[in-house]
């Protein structure tokens, strides 16, 4: 069983979609149950989540037998004008760390 970390109160950077993007990113088989404890939220929450970034073309997915299998479409552009020439591939390579880096 998975063990959920404290919940987290207050402000902080990295919005929950990016978290959710960046777990993914770390693991394109990773279950949602083990999305929601690493990213301290509820499944139903990461369900919507994932669902958000599918609609808007961030995410798809392909199922095999019990298993969905995630592939992020890493050259989109991010949502903000602000940052709309930034991809999510430069996004995700802040927040997904290396097994080689420290």
């Amino acid at each position: 069983m998975v063990e959920v970390p404290e919940p987290h109160s207050g402000w902080t950077f990295v919005t929950n979609h990016a978290r959710v993007l960046a777990a993914i990113a770390d693991n394109q088989n990773v279950r949602i149950r083990d999305i929601a404890a690493h990213c301290r939220l509820t499944e139903r929450a990461v369900q919507r989540i994932i669902a958000d970034l599918e609609q808007d073309g961030y995410l798809s997915h392909t199922r095999d037998g019990r298993t969905n299998t995630y592939r992020i479409q890493s050259d989109k552009v991010l949502r903000h004008p602000a940052e709309a020439d930034l991809t999510v591939a430069s996004l995700l390579s802040l927040l997904v760390q290396d097994e080689k880096t420290p």
